[in-house]
């Protein structure tokens, strides 16, 4: 069971046997073993991929989860003493992962030597069970948490900016309605396309962005915007400091865009392990009650919420 889950997550036989140090002769014997036990084909094979059948399909998430029963049973007995150790593999997206995880990472690796972490940036909304994460970190709305339990981490903020000289030469926006007539840079993973929502009070404004240039990468429109291209919808994550030097101006201060949530999920078949739970704990006091990124913005971000 443990082969046919490393083979259904990396989709290879060979990376299958690379990872689990063995040769790819053995995890086709282990696999054509489970499917003659179970009678049923598991894997469609070809020369050009591998892919689940319908019988494998269903098979995976129990043996998932088997695994981890298995994996917990033997912790209850093993003497593990207060030290983590072992691999972490985390999923995180690519700006959040890189700007703010990396260094969080890095200080609790610290304080744990013996663990193992690998932290895969990824803007796609990966599946963790499938694809074999610990932990994943996500960023804004999550359309489907079937069978993943999920902790709030901390609060996070939308923002609009532009450069000082994209706004010198072509003005600061009034209302949101304005934004049809300026050039707008459009994080293309947000869930209504174009459509930028904004509210003030109770007061609800829906404007179709004239988009200029998008990216599936907030560093990217980041950097568009400090060079002037246009107005970023960005993360208050991202733009903070630039929002602090001037090399970025909020626009449309008293318009707020929508809270999202900085999340960690993890499948809802395990009782997390200690190193999981451990790196939420310390997640959770990095980022709460108010984020590292929003602390220097206080009151410039008061005005818009």
């Amino acid at each position: 069971m443990a082969v046919f889950v490393e083979v259904a997550r990396l989709r290879s036989l060979a990376a299958a046997a690379r990872s689990l140090g063995i040769s790819r002769a053995a995890v086709s014997k282990q696999i054509l073993a489970l499917e003659t036990k179970l009678d049923a084909r598991l894997l469609h094979r070809s020369t050009r991929e591998l892919s689940l059948t319908d019988a494998g399909a269903a098979f995976l998430d129990p043996c998932i989860a088997t695994l981890e029963q298995a994996r917990e049973a033997a912790r209850a007995v093993t003497p593990q003493g207060d030290e983590l150790a072992g691999p972490l593999r985390i999923q995180a997206p690519s700006s959040f992962g890189s700007v703010w995880l990396a260094d969080a990472l890095a200080r609790f690796s610290l304080q744990h030597p013996r663990l193992v972490p690998s932290l895969h940036v990824d803007d796609a909304l990966l599946d963790p069970i499938r694809h074999g994460f610990d932990l994943t970190i996500r960023v804004g709305g999550i359309p489907d948490t079937h069978g993943l339990s999920l902790r709030r981490l901390a609060p996070c903020r939308g923002v609009l900016c532009a450069s000082p000289g994209y706004l010198e030469k072509w003005g600061m926006p009034a209302a949101p309605e304005d934004l049809v007539r300026h050039r707008c840079l459009h994080f293309s993973h947000l869930p209504d396309g174009a459509h930028w929502h904004l509210n003030r009070g109770k007061e609800r404004r829906t404007v179709k962005a004239n988009v200029v240039m998008a990216a599936n990468n907030g560093l990217v429109l980041h950097q568009a915007a400090l060079r002037g291209v246009g107005i970023v919808y960005s993360t208050t994550f991202l733009a903070w400091r630039a929002l602090l030097d001037g090399t970025l101006a909020p626009v449309l201060r008293e318009w707020a865009l929508p809270l999202n949530d900085l999340s960690a999920l993890y499948p809802a078949s395990r009782r997390p392990s200690p190193k999981v739970r451990a790196l939420i704990d310390f997640l959770v006091a990095e980022y709460q009650p108010v984020p590292p990124w929003d602390r220097p913005l206080l009151s410039l971000l008061q005005r818009g919420a």
